[in-house]
């Protein structure tokens, strides 16, 4: 897909790989309808990063545990923009949760922001997508999806739910809209994590580093401009890490 033009609706684009998708498409030519939910200032600094390269944004507050607001995003992004090509659902939840602190309400918390949301942008943004000949949804997933961490349950069901739904959307959407994962590991690290725990990990990954928010943006890159015949794919960006688990 020729990016230049086309308009990309990317959740929890204030910060982080957010960002950097966000920034990562800019370049390459695409308007952007950015979603937040708290990180308000976040976004708007990400959309003056995207306007200082030439390119169109509209901000979209919305709380993704709402399913009525999630409905509405993909045609408020059409409404500012004037169309809608691409679909990265990024945004999530990362709390921990053992089995001895299941808590129902984080829960459904997480799978509501972390999955359902995703579906319920999937259905209202496909009749937009379908007009892009074909459309684009990138999901961003997790390599704990397929090998799960017993401290964060909620987390690693939804993103093997989201996995899962990539590979239907595939199928239910095909030829119109193609539908891939992006599954980061040992890439971006939440702000707050331990220093000793990063280093424990990144020493049994094969390319000996953690990822950055950068390479994982040029995956979601490859994925919308260039991979024209790819869907229903999982692509791991990891450094290895899976085959070194």
């Amino acid at each position: 897909m020729e990016l230049e033009g086309k308009v990309a609706l990317i959740t929890g684009a204030g910060r982080r790989i957010g960002r950097a998708i966000a920034l990562e498409l800019a370049e390459r030519g695409c308007d952007l309808a950015l979603h937040f939910n708290r990180s308000e200032e976040a976004a708007a600094e990400t959309a003056a990063m995207v306007e200082s390269i030439g390119r169109r944004t509209t901000l979209l507050h919305a709380d993704l545990g709402d399913a009525d607001a999630v409905g509405h995003l993909a045609g408020r992004a059409v409404e500012a923009l004037g169309s809608l090509d691409i679909l990265v659902n990024n945004a999530s939840l990362f709390e921990r949760m053992d089995l001895e602190g299941f808590s129902i309400d984080a829960w459904n918390q997480t799978l509501a922001v972390n999955l359902t949301a995703p579906v319920i942008l999937c259905r209202s943004a496909a009749p937009f997508l379908k007009k892009a000949n074909p459309g684009r949804i990138v999901n961003l997933g997790d390599i704990s999806a397929e090998r799960p961490w017993s401290d964060h349950l909620a987390y690693c069901v939804s993103k093997a739910g989201l996995s899962c739904l990539t590979l239907a959307l595939a199928k239910a959407l095909a030829p119109d809209v193609l539908v891939n994962t992006v599954a980061p590991g040992a890439a971006v690290f939440p702000e707050d994590y331990p220093p000793e725990k990063i280093k424990a990990i990144t020493r049994r990954v094969p390319a000996r580093r953690a990822g950055s928010a950068e390479e994982v943006a040029a995956a979601v890159r490859f994925l919308v401009a260039e991979a024209n015949y790819v869907t229903g794919t999982i692509l791991t960006v990891d450094g290895g890490r899976s085959i070194a688990w």
